[in-house]
């Protein structure tokens, strides 16, 4: 089998996908009812669903496919210093991107959730109910990743 008729961007999966897109649009509308863009409309209050929404959580994928993991801890000032334990995340919430290719990830950890860094295999090990901001940030370069998948927007900081 060949890998489809045309070869428009050099990228024969990209084509294909291309063209996959291109014939199931001309049958129905092609919506998903989880995705980046349903998530980032969530977000913004352009559907049905009503707001209060202020996250759009993601997962990160470096370009060997594997979930990225991200790690750190939190400042406890005990006697002038210190910190928490080191804590691990698979989820992450976009606090900044530079012009540099540079983005700034805070870690999210379910309400309560305090995963050592060996617990966590893979982002369906990790808790997602009630997410919470840790505080915890991290720098990432995004040319270290090939693929982000979001998760349904939701609220971070009124979580009652």
């Amino acid at each position: 089998m060949g890998c489809g008729k045309n070869h428009d961007t050099g990228n024969c999966v990209e084509d294909i996908l291309r063209d996959i897109v291109e014939a199931q649009n001309d049958i129905i509308e092609n919506c998903c009812d989880t995705s980046c863009e349903q998530s980032i409309s969530d977000l913004l209050g352009e559907t049905d669903n009503p707001n209060g929404l202020d996250t759009v959580p993601v997962i990160l994928y470096c370009k060997d496919c594997k979930p990225f993991k991200g790690f750190g801890a939190e400042r406890k000032i005990h006697n002038g210093f210190g910190m928490s334990d080191i804590v691990a995340s698979f989820i992450f919430r976009v606090k900044k991107v530079d012009e540099d290719g540079c983005a700034v990830l805070e870690l999210l950890l379910a309400d309560g959730q305090t995963c050592g860094k060996d617990h966590l295999k893979d982002p369906t090990d990790q808790d997602t109910k009630r997410l919470e901001g840790t505080g915890i940030c991290i720098t990432v370069d995004l040319d270290c990743f090939c693929h982000v998948t979001c998760l349904p927007a939701i609220s971070i900081f009124n979580n009652d």
